[in-house]
């Protein structure tokens, strides 16, 4: 490696202009970024990763923040040197995207929609590279190559809407790619992603990197994709940073108490290899926890017999239904009183709209779904609203699940006030229990969501889904959008209440990790069928269906020394859920290959 760095941040300190004064986002912050090597920035939501890289790019000062101190001092590729907070908006402009690329955390709002990916792409090689329209369209088809998208000649007439979520970050990369910059800022690219498309997205920007010799820098507070990627960890806290070090030296001989806590929260897949049942998760810092492992009843709440659930696509002139999204497919499994049963899979594979199907949020087409001796499907609206009473919902965003002009006071109390005639009193009574119970202030009680940070507001939805006390809650990724810290604390929390109040939990995740830690039963699906299912134990120590050893291959873990590389990785392209009208699919038949242990002999696509 070079002596010199790329990039050297020195005593960088970053402001917010407030009504109530200026506000710091980041304090004394230095750090060098070398050729050739990534460096990842790690710490919760708020510790300032990601206004430290866009200070780097001056993109702070378009978000109301200001550099009120330090030196951030870039190597440019003419070998000149430059202070970034001193140069001018036409300087950065050269820069931004020539020298310095970024890739964001969401990329349907970091492309436009109204242009088209040739567009997009091509915009900065002819700006900073001079090319003519063909050579920058030949150039943009090559990059397209690079990072492994299928048919690039199409892509790039279609617009981002056009295009999954892991094709959209794939485009965001190629362009931050596209002028080979010295220094590539990498901010969360992984995090909305499903765990296969996450190891292929990781394995391609290591190659990339290893290839041109891109410096990288790499915010996340994701560890396992830390020990993936990093050769040197920032670990930052409330504005400051509080650890450097190798990444071997941060997860095997971590000096601060924040890194260890951030490495205690953090599920490790295999971690409960021998376990039949789930446990609480040790956190650092946190009460003893004196809960005994939840094995649940042998007494079935929840018989889910060919749930079938498909949308219909319109087209012509007459809006007729021309074909059919098979969303959930022939789908069947039972769930017992206290345990819980985890769904997994990648988007798109019908596991929301299985969740959705069973509380009837959304119509299936045909199947059964008895619950206590009940069956939903056949339920008028009366009958339907009653059996509500013994089942709830937690979304994955509890910001759009919350009414942003309600009290939570109110938004807890509300399933009561609509379900029973208590009083006043006892309603307000209900909810300070329920905030109790949850860990959260009474004082919250008048505040509204925007007042809470993402794991207060869950733990919000996660009180105002007990306020009838339900028999099943159904979690749809309650927990992907949180840190990991914040996670850990709100599993434990689910975990203590199943274990406190007989709880059964359709747990429905991507992350592998976090199933594995929950879970008695789980199902793995995959374009709308379960191709596996089986107790925890067997299904994650002995996965039989092929998807199922390709999605544990995918999982990263949280361990430096046991890193993939893109030929450890051969994921097949998901075929189209989409059929005509008179397509008939085949039913699910199933091998049991140990008891219990289930595996789909049908063709599932994979």
């Amino acid at each position: 490696m070079l002596d010199q760095p790329i990039a050297q941040i020195k005593g960088l300190r970053v402001e917010f202009q407030t009504k109530d004064g200026p506000v710091v986002g980041v304090e004394d912050v230095s750090f060098d970024v070398n050729p050739g090597e990534t460096v990842c920035i790690v710490g919760e939501s708020g510790s300032g990763k990601s206004v430290t890289s866009l200070s780097l790019m001056r993109l702070v000062e378009f978000g109301g923040g200001r550099i009120g101190a330090g030196r951030l001092v870039f190597d440019r590729r003419d070998g000149e040197q430059i202070d970034v907070v001193q140069a001018d908006q036409g300087l950065m402009r050269q820069i931004r995207g020539n020298e310095i690329g970024m890739i964001f955390q969401e990329p349907m709002t970091a492309l436009n929609p109204v242009f088209t990916v040739g567009r997009q792409l091509t915009e900065g090689l002819r700006v900073h590279k001079g090319l003519s329209r063909a050579e920058a369209t030949e150039c943009a088809l090559a990059l397209l190559r690079e990072v492994r998208i299928p048919e690039p000649e199409r892509r790039l007439k279609q617009y981002p809407h056009e295009l999954s979520g892991g094709m959209r970050q794939r485009v965001v990369i190629a362009m931050a790619m596209a002028c080979e910059p010295r220094l590539l800022i990498a901010d969360e690219p992984t995090t909305a992603l499903d765990v296969t498309i996450q190891a292929e997205i990781l394995a391609l920007m290591d190659r990339l990197k290893r290839e041109t010799g891109t410096a990288v820098m790499f915010i996340t507070h994701d560890m396992a994709v830390v020990a993936q990627m990093a050769d040197r960890v920032v670990v930052m806290f409330r504005g400051r940073k509080v650890e450097e070090g190798s990444v071997e030296q941060i997860f095997e001989a971590p000096q601060h108490d924040y890194t260890k806590a951030l490495l205690a929260a953090v599920p490790k897949l295999g971690e409960m290899r021998g376990k039949r049942a789930p446990e609480p998760m040790k956190l650092l810092g946190a009460r003893a926890q004196k809960i005994a492992p939840i094995t649940g009843t042998d007494d079935v709440l929840l018989t889910v017999r060919n749930l079938t659930t498909r949308f219909p696509v319109k087209g012509g002139f007459f809006r007729r239904t021309v074909a059919n999204v098979h969303a959930v497919e022939d789908l069947s499994f039972t769930l017992n009183r206290g345990q819980t049963l985890s769904l997994v899979g990648e988007s798109g594979c019908g596991k929301s709209t299985a969740g959705r199907s069973i509380l009837r949020l959304v119509e299936p087409m045909a199947g059964e779904v008895n619950l206590d001796g009940v069956d939903i499907l056949e339920l008028g609206a009366r009958g339907l609203r009653d059996a509500r009473l013994d089942m709830q919902m937690i979304f994955q965003d509890p910001f759009a699940s919350l009414n942003p002009q309600m009290q939570l006071m109110d938004q807890v109390a509300e399933p009561l006030r609509n379900y029973g005639s208590n009083s006043a009193a006892s309603i307000r009574d209900r909810v300070a229990m329920l905030f109790d119970r949850v860990e959260l202030p009474r004082g919250f009680m008048r505040r509204y969501p925007h007042e809470l940070s993402g794991g207060q507001r869950q733990r919000v939805a996660i009180a105002r889904a007990l306020a009838l006390n339900p028999k099943l809650i159904i979690a749809d990724e309650a927990v992907s959008a949180l840190d990991v810290s914040v996670q850990a604390q709100v599993l434990n929390l689910m975990m203590e209440l199943q274990a406190e109040l007989g709880l059964s939990f359709l747990f429905i995740s991507h992350d592998m990790a976090v199933v594995e830690r929950v879970s008695h039963q789980v199902g793995v699906m995959y374009l709308g069928r379960i191709v596996e299912l089986g107790p925890r134990a067997r299904v994650f120590e002995n996965p039989q269906h092929p998807y199922t050893q390709a999605l544990m291959k995918a999982v990263p873990i949280a361990d430096p020394r046991r890193r993939k590389s893109e030929k450890d990785l051969d994921f097949k392209p998901i075929p189209s859920p989409i059929h005509g009208v008179d397509y008939q699919p085949a039913p699910s038949l199933y091998d049991e290959v140990e008891p219990g242990h289930y595996v789909l002999t049908t063709d599932s696509g994979y």
